[in-house]
């Protein structure tokens, strides 16, 4: 079996491991993985946590190594959560704002300038009439709005950047 395609079925199995918070966004989907090092079948897996201190963390991790498990050619899973590079909404690729819509959470949007304010979009009708009711949600990383057209309260995913790329 050649590394490529080994890589690939890695790639997939990782795939499988949805967020816990979120049914319908795989981590690979919110750009949590990092580098994957395969060596005499023992795979190691970095993964760039969404927060520092996050409670899922360890559901995550268990699921990873549940997930790689699997693959026929793997003796070991070792999972390293890494926070540099450190992980932004950035990362997110078009199928995870996808599913984070699917489930009632607007995207964060592309291209933000931290501290301005963002435009955020109704994820059930797509309205921009929307009122911000509490920048602070359920989680570090999300506000709960409400949009006036459709009448449903929704969250929304916060811009979150690099703050080295700020500092400098």
């Amino acid at each position: 079996m050649n590394s490529v395609n080994k890589q690939q079925r890695i790639t997939e199995a990782l795939a499988t491991v949805k967020d816990p918070e979120i049914a319908s966004v795989s981590i690979v989907d919110l750009g949590m993985i990092g580098d994957v090092h395969d060596e005499n079948g023992v795979v190691t897996i970095h993964v760039l946590p969404t927060f520092t201190g996050c409670p899922a963390l360890p559901i995550i991790k268990r699921d990873i190594v549940n997930a790689v498990s699997k693959l026929t050619d793997v003796n070991a899973v070792q999972v390293e959560f890494v926070y540099s590079p450190a992980w932004t909404t950035d990362r997110i690729t078009e199928a995870g704002k996808a599913g984070l819509k699917e489930f009632g959470i607007a995207p964060p949007p592309a291209q933000h300038v931290l501290g301005e304010p963002w435009e955020i979009d109704c994820p059930y009708c797509n309205s921009s009439y929307v009122t911000m009711e509490n920048i602070f949600g359920p989680t570090a990383c999300r506000s709960i709005l409400y949009c006036r057209s459709c009448k449903n309260p929704f969250e929304a995913m916060k811009p979150v950047a690099d703050l080295d790329e700020i500092i400098r």
